[in-house]
C-alpha cells in the first residue's frame, strides 16, 4: 500500500515500458515511455511526473517535447504547445555548445586548457561514435550507462568516475534547456573509493633518500641532483616544482610561493587544491635553493636559459611533463640496493619525516596541500614508527647538506646532447 501511494501516476506497462497518468487541459493522458520498469526506474519517473506536473499548474508544460512519440498526437488540444519550443538537438550538436562553452572559459581563465582536452577526449570517444547522431533529449538511463560501461571495462576506479564527471557534466549542461525533465547522467553511478583504491603511500627512510640524492647528483649532475633533492625537502608535487618561477622565492625569508602548476606542458594558474600555498623550506631546502639559483645564473649567462622557471633540464629547457626526470629516477635507482618505489613517495617522505620530528600537524598539512585528517590517516603508521635514532638522522638532514667527499666536491652537468655546453658548479 505505501508503495503504490508513493508512486502514484506510475505504473509499469509490460517488461519495457513505464505508464505516465495525468490530467493536462482537462484531459487524462496515459503515455508511455520505452523504460525497463524496474524499482529504481520507477521512481525516477515518479520524480519526472512531479516536475510534469508543476509545469502544467505553471502553464508551462510542452506535450510533444515530453513525449515525442506518444501516437495519439493528433488528437492533442490547439494550443497546448503541441509543438516543440526549440527545435530538437543530436548529442553531436549539445557537445559542439558544451565544447564552445567550455572554451569561453578557458579564454576568460575559468578553466584550465588541460580540462578542456580531457572533456573533449571523453565525449569524442564516448558520445560521439555512439550517439552522436540521436536526439539529445531522447537518450535513456539504460543506454547511456551500458555505453559508459562498455568503455571503462579496464579502467581503475579513479578513472571510471572521472570519465563518468565528465558525461554528467555534459549532460547537465544540456539539460538546462529542459528544465524539469529526468536527466539520466544523474543516476550514473560512481565507485567509492578506499583506501586500497588508493596509491600505496611507501616512503624512503633518511638513509635511502640520501643515497639516492647523492647518486642522482653523482650519474646527471646538479641540474637533476638539486631537483630530485629539492623534491625529498619540500614534499612539492613534481608539477608544483615545474611551475615555480624565480619570482616564487623568497630567499630572505626561506619561503616559496605555490600558485600554479604545469601539466602535460600546460600552464595552470592554480594547484590540484585550488589552494595557494606558502611553503617555509628547511634549511637543507634553502641550500638547495641557493645552488639551483647559481646553476641557472651560469646557465643564463651561457645564453641557454631564455625563462623564468627555477628547475630545468640539462640543455636549460623548463620541464613539460614528468618524462625526462622520471627517466633519471629510474635509472638512478637501478644502480641503488634499495627497493624500487615510485617517484611521488619523495613527498610522502618529507611528509612523514616531518611528523616524525614532531613538527606542528597543521602546520605540515597547510605546507602541504592536505586536510589534517588526510594526513594522519595516511601517514599514521609511519610516525608511530619512529626511532631515536631515525629522528636524529632526519633533523641532521633537514639542517643542511651533507659534507662533500674531497673527491666529490664538484658537480657537473650532464646533458644528452652531446653538443650542448658542459657547465660545472661547486656547491
Amino acid at each position: 500500500m505505501g508503495k503504490k501511494s508513493e508512486l502514484s501516476g506510475i505504473r509499469a506497462r509490460g517488461s519495457n515500458r513505464i505508464e505516465f497518468d495525468f490530467r493536462f487541459a482537462g484531459v487524462r493522458y496515459r503515455p508511455t515511455v520505452k523504460r525497463i520498469p524496474n524499482e529504481a526506474n520507477l521512481r525516477r519517473a515518479h520524480q519526472q511526473l512531479k516536475y510534469m506536473k508543476t509545469r502544467i499548474e505553471r502553464g508551462e508544460f510542452d506535450f510533444a517535447d515530453e513525449f515525442p512519440d506518444y501516437r495519439f498526437r493528433t488528437a492533442l488540444p490547439n494550443g497546448n504547445n503541441v509543438e516543440p519550443s526549440i527545435k530538437p538537438e543530436t548529442c553531436n550538436e549539445v557537445v559542439d555548445k558544451f565544447i564552445a562553452y567550455c572554451e569561453l572559459r578557458v579564454s576568460k581563465d575559468d578553466m584550465a586548457p588541460l580540462t578542456l582536452e580531457d572533456y573533449e577526449e571523453v565525449l569524442d570517444r564516448l558520445i560521439r561514435p555512439q550517439i552522436g547522431t540521436d536526439l539529445f533529449a531522447g537518450v535513456i538511463y539504460s543506454r547511456l550507462a551500458a555505453i559508459v560501461a562498455a568503455k571503462t571495462k579496464d579502467v581503475k576506479k579513479k578513472t571510471y568516475n572521472n570519465i563518468v564527471s565528465v558525461v554528467r557534466t555534459y549532460f547537465k549542461f544540456g539539460y538546462k534547456d529542459h528544465p524539469g525533465k529526468f536527466n539520466p547522467a544523474l543516476a550514473l553511478p560512481g565507485f567509492r573509493m578506499t583506501a586500497k583504491d588508493r596509491p600505496k603511500v611507501d616512503p624512503f627512510a633518511i638513509q635511502e633518500a640520501e643515497l639516492i640524492i647523492a647518486a642522482s647528483h653523482r650519474m646527471h649532475g646538479e641540474w637533476y641532483g638539486n631537483y630530485q633533492e629539492f623534491l625529498f625537502f619540500t614534499a612539492l608535487r613534481h608539477s608544483e616544482v615545474f611551475a615555480l618561477e624565480v619570482d616564487d622565492c623568497d630567499l630572505v625569508n626561506g619561503k616559496v610561493s605555490v600558485t600554479k602548476v604545469v601539466v602535460n606542458g600546460q600552464p595552470k594558474n592554480r594547484t590540484k587544491t585550488n589552494q595557494d600555498r606558502k611553503i617555509h623550506l628547511c634549511p637543507r631546502a634553502l641550500q638547495v635553493l641557493h645552488a639551483q639559483l647559481s646553476l641557472r645564473a651560469q646557465m643564463a649567462a651561457a645564453g641557454m636559459i631564455n625563462h623564468n622557471c627555477v628547475f630545468f633540464t640539462a640543455v636549460g629547457e623548463p620541464f613539460v611533463n614528468t618524462s625526462l626526470p622520471y627517466r633519471r629516477w629510474t635509472e638512478v635507482l637501478e644502480t641503488l640496493p634499495l627497493r624500487y618505489r615510485k617517484p611521488y613517495n619523495s613527498r610522502h617522505s618529507f611528509i612523514s619525516w616531518r611528523l616524525m620530528v614532531g613538527h606542528n600537524r597543521l602546520w605540515v598539512a597547510q605546507d602541504d596541500g592536505h586536510s589534517v585528517a588526510t594526513m594522519e590517516r595516511t601517514y599514521a603508521a609511519w610516525i608511530r614508527g619512529a626511532t631515536p635514532e631515525d629522528i636524529e638522522l632526519i633533523k641532521a638532514a633537514m639542517a643542511g647538506r651533507p659534507l662533500a667527499d674531497s673527491d666529490d666536491e664538484d658537480r657537473t652537468i650532464t646533458s644528452e646532447d652531446s653538443n650542448a655546453p658542459r657547465l660545472v658548479a661547486t656547491v
